[in-house]
């Protein structure tokens, strides 16, 4: 059977970039194996950001998005069913930072996964530098991913300091208590710089399952609480994307922006940016598409449009 590897976090925790440090510990391991970007958005980011990693070894898959959920979860069914006649020996799946952990476990549920699939490990990647105040959507999704995951990775440990890490700790034994989940999280958690991960630490989260913690659940309409923005061929470079980047996460008025990603040309190159509240990154990359993606709750559309656009108006902002 082919095992299969689901790798949560939430918006902008850094599963994309333990990904790619996973999918190389595994193909150096001799293993094939498939990337699945499993995304509700229209347009995949991180999809172009992993073309990089692709080798024989290893494949990508996007399970297209634009739809209601309804219909994703349908479409994420037909592809793993196309995936399992291809010989991989592991699938790696990605959803995005909003994502409810459930949808993977019923669909694997169901005939002919069922026989063809087996979970390997659930992970859940966490924000060593996690914010205090998150909304009760975030807080809930944040122990909801937390729950079931056979081991906790923290990201950027090397950035912040130690009492911020305890800090982010307890914050997340504490959304764990107010869905009523009783789990020990002290044993299932890697704190390190993931430049220092080992071989021995790459199999021990390979080898680390699912935990089955029961928690309370919080019903909500993903799609009401969370926004996804697009902004499409917008005359941006490095330094303008910053401020407006900085702006946006830092003014209320525009709502509670929680994330920021894309691409803005750079020259006769690309530079990809990743922005939270708590970090910004800006960085080359050999392609990308002239993209910026706003993902929060409650934001002002126009106002952002006001913010990102030009004087031509070339595109108006869409939401999906």
């Amino acid at each position: 059977m082919i095992k299969i590897d689901l790798i949560t976090g939430f918006l902008g925790a850094g599963k994309t970039t333990f990904i790619k440090k996973y999918a190389e510990y595994l193909v150096r391991k001799g293993q094939h194996i498939c990337i699945l970007e499993n995304d509700f958005g229209a347009v995949n980011v991180d999809m172009m950001l992993m073309q990089e990693e692709l080798n024989d070894n290893c494949d990508l898959e996007m399970v297209a998005g634009g739809c209601d959920r309804d219909c994703h979860q349908r479409r994420f069914k037909t592809k793993l069913i196309t995936m399992g006649m291809r010989g991989f020996d592991r699938v790696l799946v990605e959803p995005s930072g909003i994502f409810d952990v459930d949808e993977f476990f019923d669909v694997l549920r169901e005939e002919p996964l069922d026989q063809w699939y087996e979970i390997g490990s659930v992970i859940t990647v966490v924000d060593a530098g996690l914010p205090e105040n998150l909304s009760a959507a975030g807080e809930y999704l944040l122990a909801a991913q937390a729950a079931g995951a056979g081991y906790i990775l923290f990201s950027k440990c090397q950035m912040v300091s130690n009492e911020r890490l305890l800090a982010s700790i307890d914050h997340l034994k504490r959304a764990l208590r107010k869905v009523r989940c009783g789990r020990e999280i002290e044993g299932a958690l890697l704190c390190k710089s993931w430049d220092l991960l080992t071989d021995g630490d790459m199999e021990r989260i390979a080898d680390s399952g699912v935990c089955h913690a029961s928690f309370e659940k919080y019903w909500f309409d993903q799609d009401q609480e969370f926004q996804t923005l697009y902004f499409m061929n917008r005359p941006l470079n490095g330094k303008s994307l910053a401020e407006k980047a900085k702006e946006a996460l830092e003014n209320p008025v525009y709502g509670n922006v929680e994330r920021i990603k894309g691409f803005v040309r750079e020259g006769e190159g690309w530079l990809e940016c990743n922005a939270t509240r708590e970090d910004f990154s800006l960085k080359p990359i050999p392609s990308g598409q002239e993209i910026i993606i706003v993902i929060g709750e409650n934001m002002e559309k126009e106002r952002l449009e006001a913010l990102f656009g030009d004087e031509h108006k070339q595109n108006p902002l869409s939401e999906i």
